[in-house]
C-alpha cells in the first residue's frame, strides 16, 4: 500500500480512538468514570455489577486493541508485528483484568493510585503509544545492523 493512503489511513484510526473515548461515557458501563473524576481519595468506592463491568472492559479493550493493531500493520506493513501485537494484547489484558479484580475485591485497599493506572491501561489505548515507538526503533536497528 502506498504512503499516500497509509497515511490518511493511519490519522483516520487514530480519530478513531478519539471518538471511542470521546464517547466512552455512552457507549460503556463505567460506574469509575465518576469516581476517578471527583475526590474518590474521600469516597467509597461506589457499587458495580462485576460481570457487567468486565464485558465493558473487554469490548472497550478490544476495540482499542483492533484499532491499534490496524495502526500498526499500516505503519510497518509486517505481519509478524500484528501476530505479537495480538499476543502481546491478550496476555496484558489476561494480567490486567485480574489485577484490575482483585483490586477491586480488596477495594483498593493498598492505595487508589496502582488500581486508577491499570484501570487506564485496560480502557485506553496506551500499549499503541508504547508499541508503535518499539517497532519503530527495531526497525531502525535493523536497518542500521544490515547496513554494517
Amino acid at each position: 500500500m502506498k504512503k499516500r493512503v497509509r497515511i490518511p489511513l493511519i490519522i483516520l484510526l487514530f480519530l478513531l480512538l478519539i471518538l471511542v473515548r470521546a464517547f466512552s461515557a455512552k457507549l460503556f458501563y463505567d460506574p469509575f468514570i465518576k469516581y476517578f473524576e471527583n475526590d474518590y481519595l474521600y469516597l467509597p468506592i461506589p457499587e458495580y455489577n462485576t460481570l457487567k463491568l468486565f464485558f465493558y472492559l473487554l469490548l472497550r479493550y478490544t476495540l482499542n486493541g483492533v484499532i491499534s493493531l490496524a495502526i500498526i500493520y499500516l505503519a510497518f506493513q509486517k505481519k509478524g508485528l500484528v501476530r505479537f501485537s495480538i499476543r502481546f494484547y491478550v496476555a496484558a489484558f489476561v494480567v490486567l483484568a485480574i489485577a484490575y479484580y482483585i483490586l477491586l475485591k480488596i477495594g483498593f485497599e493498598h492505595g487508589y493510585l496502582f488500581g486508577f493506572y491499570v484501570r487506564r491501561f485496560l480502557i485506553h489505548p496506551v500499549f499503541l503509544l508504547i508499541l508503535l515507538p518499539a517497532f519503530y526503533y527495531q526497525k531502525k536497528l535493523v536497518r542500521s545492523s544490515s547496513k554494517a
